[in-house]
């Protein structure tokens, strides 16, 4: 398994690996069709202090994880999400990107990550937790764009400290 920076001709294969996990349901708060632009200023380099690394093996993207800085937080705050392809999850590939993830975050001089979770994603929850994210609140009853009310756990990682 490889992982790199991720690049605009990676977009398809990041959209694909997205709306196969939202058409599924019940792990992510997207909902509905998965925009073609899709990240798109983070994997052309227009957000500051924002990345995409990619997992491939033999040509094909295992899965992706993203940071930029958080929306109305504080600003050494970085939000992060990760995806793996449908039936690739538990090979490694969250740990594998979250090292390349975890360095860049440091060498943006980010303070800590905020990874923002349903709280019905008992992998996601397990996954964060296993990298070191600790409870920081829960947001009860976030609806989703159905109306469907769904507890958000928000986790942090403190990288002060990190090498």
């Amino acid at each position: 398994m490889i992982v790199r920076q991720a690049t605009p001709e990676d977009a398809p294969g990041i959209v694909s690996i997205l709306q196969a996990i939202v058409d599924k349901g019940g792990t992510t708060a997207f909902q509905g069709e998965v925009p073609a632009d899709f990240l798109a200023p983070v994997l052309a380099g227009a957000v500051p202090r924002g990345i995409c690394h990619v997992a491939e093996q033999d040509g094909e993207l295992l899965g992706f994880q993203y940071i930029f800085p958080l929306e109305g937080g504080p600003q050494d705050r970085a939000t992060i999400a990760t995806f793996a392809r449908l039936g690739s999850t538990q090979k490694g590939i969250g740990g594998a990107l979250f090292g390349a993830t975890r360095q860049a975050a440091i060498g943006f001089g980010f303070r800590d990550i905020d990874a923002t979770i349903r709280a019905d994603n008992t992998g996601g929850l397990n996954y964060y937790g296993r990298m070191g994210f600790v409870d920081h609140h829960v947001t009860p009853g976030v609806p989703l764009s159905d109306g469907t009310p769904v507890d958000r756990v928000t986790k942090l990682l403190d990288l002060r400290g990190a090498a």
